[in-house]
C-alpha cells in the first residue's frame, strides 16, 4: 500500500474541493475524522462550521451575502449512537434517517445522485464509521461529465491500520469545469494528536481556497469523542 503523507496528497492542489478523510489514530485506540470545505466563489467562501446537538452544520458567516443557500448549507457531519456520518451535502440526512429506519449506508446513497450543479455536477462524497471502528467511503458522480450516468462507488475497510487512513475528495485539481475526483481513496498516514491531525490537513490546503475544517476522534473502547473545529474567519474551537 502506498501511503502518502497528507501534505504529500494535498500539498500544491489548489483546488480539491470538499474532502473527508476516514482512518485510525497512532495508537490504535481511536478512530478519527477529518472534513473540509473549500470554495472560490464569495458565496462558497462566506461559511463556517457551528455545532449542533449531533454534529455540525454549515452557516453564512455573514448572512447578507448569501446567494444561494442550496448546495452550501447542510449538516456535513451526524452523530447517530456510536456510529459517525459525514458527507459534502444533504446526503448526510439520507444517511442518517435510513440508518435510524433500519437501512444501511449503501441503501441510502443509491436513493441519491451527484449535485445538480450543471456544467461541473460535483460529486457527492460520504463516509461512516461503525462502532467497532470500520468504515466505508463513497462517491457518486457523473460517467466521464456525462450526466446521463451517475456512477455509484463504494469502499469499505473493515480492518483500518494504526496510524493511516483514507482521503477522499471532490475534485482532482482546479480547472474550468473543475475535473471529478478519479480513483480509491488515497492511502493517507494519520499524524499524532487530533489537533497535530487537524493542523496537518489545514497547513496542506491552500490558503487562498480553504474555508473550514472539522476533525473528531472517537476511543473504540469507551465511546468518548472529542473534536476541534477551525474556520477561515478566525476561530478554532475545541
Amino acid at each position: 500500500m502506498n501511503v502518502k503523507t497528507i501534505a504529500e496528497k494535498l500539498g500544491g492542489n489548489r483546488y480539491p474541493g470538499r474532502g473527508i478523510l476516514l482512518g485510525r489514530d497512532e495508537g490504535g485506540a481511536h478512530a478519527v475524522l477529518v472534513y473540509f470545505i473549500m470554495g472560490r466563489s464569495e458565496n462558497s467562501r462566506n461559511r463556517v462550521f457551528v455545532r449542533t446537538e449531533d454534529g455540525i452544520r454549515t452557516e453564512a458567516f455573514d448572512p447578507s451575502k448569501l446567494t444561494d443557500p442550496s448546495l452550501i448549507i447542510y449538516r456535513p457531519v451526524r452523530i447517530l449512537g456510536d456510529t459517525v456520518i459525514v458527507s459534502n451535502g444533504d446526503q448526510t440526512d439520507t444517511i442518517y434517517e435510513h440508518l435510524r429506519s433500519g437501512g444501511d449506508f449503501r441503501s441510502a446513497l443509491m436513493t441519491r445522485t451527484f449535485e445538480p450543479d450543471a456544467p461541473i455536477y460535483t460529486p457527492r462524497i460520504s463516509g461512516i464509521i461503525k462502532p467497532d471502528g470500520s468504515y466505508a467511503l463513497s462517491i457518486l458522480k457523473t460517467m466521464g461529465g456525462n450526466p446521463a450516468c451517475c456512477c455509484r462507488q463504494f469502499f469499505e475497510y473493515d480492518a483500518p491500520l494504526p496510524g493511516a487512513g483514507h482521503l477522499i475528495h471532490t475534485y482532482r485539481e482546479d480547472g474550468d469545469p473543475v475535473p471529478s475526483y478519479e480513483g480509491e481513496p488515497a492511502a493517507v498516514s494519520v499524524p499524532g494528536s487530533l489537533d497535530e491531525l487537524a493542523g496537518a490537513v489545514w497547513e496542506a490546503l491552500d490558503k487562498d481556497n480553504r474555508v473550514a475544517l472539522f476533525a473528531l476522534r472517537r476511543n473504540l473502547k469507551t465511546g468518548a469523542m472529542e473534536s476541534r473545529i477551525i474556520n477561515r474567519f478566525g476561530d478554532v474551537t475545541p
